[in-house]
């Protein structure tokens, strides 16, 4: 089998990595289209002050989600062609980290609007509070946990690139511009 060259590599890793973003922006775009909306609703003047403070917190982080997740489309614009696929990824990669962190904010926050306007306080926090483990266990716990589990297949030198070392590579240095 033949072995991908590092430029293949940086594109195979580009090209996965948007493949990620399209689910993840579809899923955001979803969550700030119906956080637009809501406002306008017939119900939504029986909101108190809280329930409309967790609103501006939903929208706000649902907005910012979706700036940092198509952010990567405009930083591919302004370096399209000049050989900068590697700084492309490393950027992408953050972004996407951190769109997902708002995400996370914005889809709790919605639950916890909803359900603090149709049951008691409590339980709204209950629910919001167990909404945000059943995330963290998927988006990070088990992907932590499984991150150690290589099988030694050729994404092994992927997963030692994209650690959290600041976009250097597996020997400590950031991997030259090209």
């Amino acid at each position: 089998m033949d072995r991908e060259t590092e430029k293949e590599r940086w594109q195979r890793n580009f090209s996965d990595l948007l493949q990620e973003l399209r689910v993840a922006q579809t899923g955001v775009q979803i969550l700030f289209a119906f956080l637009l909306t809501l406002p306008f609703s017939s119900g939504f003047p029986d909101t108190n002050g809280f329930q409309r403070d967790v609103y501006v917190v939903a929208l706000l982080a649902a907005a910012a989600a979706a700036a940092l997740i198509i952010s990567p489309v405009a930083f591919h614009r302004v370096l399209f062609r000049r050989g900068r696929k590697p700084e492309l990824v490393r950027f992408a990669h953050r972004m996407a980290s951190g769109g997902l962190s708002l995400m996370l904010v914005a889809m709790v926050s919605s639950v916890l609007l909803v359900t603090d306007f149709i049951l008691p306080r409590p339980v709204a926090f209950v629910l919001s509070g167990l909404t945000g483990v059943w995330f963290l266990i998927f988006w990070a716990a088990l992907p932590f946990v499984h991150r150690g589990w290589l099988d030694g297949d050729e994404d092994e030198e992927d997963e030692e690139d994209e650690g959290s070392d600041g976009g250097a590579g597996s020997d400590g240095r950031s991997a030259p511009a090209t």
